[in-house]
């Protein structure tokens, strides 16, 4: 996480913040906040500054906790005083989001967690934590620092571990949350863990078009989703 959390704002309406996957870098999330942009002020966290000159500099290893307390304070920037904020994250930014209705739960009106891989959640968390990192490190990881340096490099070194060890701490009953995953990822241990942390903590859970990836592959029906199920849920204003 940077000193001064690195965001980019565009639309109008209820603010809804956006806290990328993998290691934060928005790339590819443009034509989802083009369409959700017509409905919110559309604010897009990265985290760690990698699409704001930051990428090859060197990383720390990542806690949830460091992202979601720069997206409070991302909030603080842009949220007026008297409003809460949507919010969307998905894959690491679902974790980060899950953390910040932990830490900071009064400025949050309504928060989507797609995907999110806190798999430690899961009584044989362990065995399919081991099973994630085994399928997506191993030989040939790009480089997270210098000239060649890539996101998905910073994301094997310095977020995959720390993010996928993290047990979310929330309320036992938990409206304002809805739990989702993909429809192409039914049966996958992804999709699993949405239903059980949505379970546990009286959450709904929502499946949203297409996979893991799904925000890529299918925007406009993504965005539709994420839209209806903001404005059916609790206004951004106290």
């Amino acid at each position: 996480m940077t000193d001064h959390p690195c965001h980019d704002v565009t639309g109008a309406g209820p603010v809804l913040l956006l806290v990328p996957g993998g290691a934060g870098h928005p790339m590819g999330l443009g034509p989802l906040t083009e369409r959700l942009a017509r409905r919110f002020t559309v604010v897009t966290y990265d985290p760690l500054g990698l699409a704001h000159g930051r990428l090859g500099l060197p990383v720390a290893d990542q806690r949830p906790a460091d992202w979601s307390r720069g997206a409070a304070r991302v909030l603080e920037t842009v949220l007026p005083p008297d409003e809460r904020a949507f919010v969307f994250g998905t894959s690491s930014g679902g974790i980060a989001v899950l953390d910040l209705l932990a830490r900071h739960p009064g400025r949050l009106a309504h928060v989507v967690a797609h995907e999110a891989p806190c798999v430690t959640a899961l009584p044989d968390g362990r065995e399919r934590r081991e099973e994630l990192i085994a399928a997506l490190d191993g030989a040939g990881r790009p480089p997270a620092e210098g000239p060649s340096a890539t996101s998905m490099g910073v994301f094997l070194a310095h977020v995959l571990r720390p993010f996928t060890a993290h047990v979310p701490v929330l309320t036992a009953l938990e409206p304002r949350l809805t739990l989702a995953a993909g429809t192409g990822s039914r049966g996958q241990v992804l999709h699993r863990t949405a239903r059980v942390l949505a379970d546990r903590h009286g959450s709904a859970f929502l499946e949203f078009p297409g996979g893991h990836l799904g925000i890529l592959d299918h925007p406009a029906e993504f965005a539709g989703l994420l839209t209806e199920t903001f404005l059916a849920a609790a206004p951004a204003s106290p």
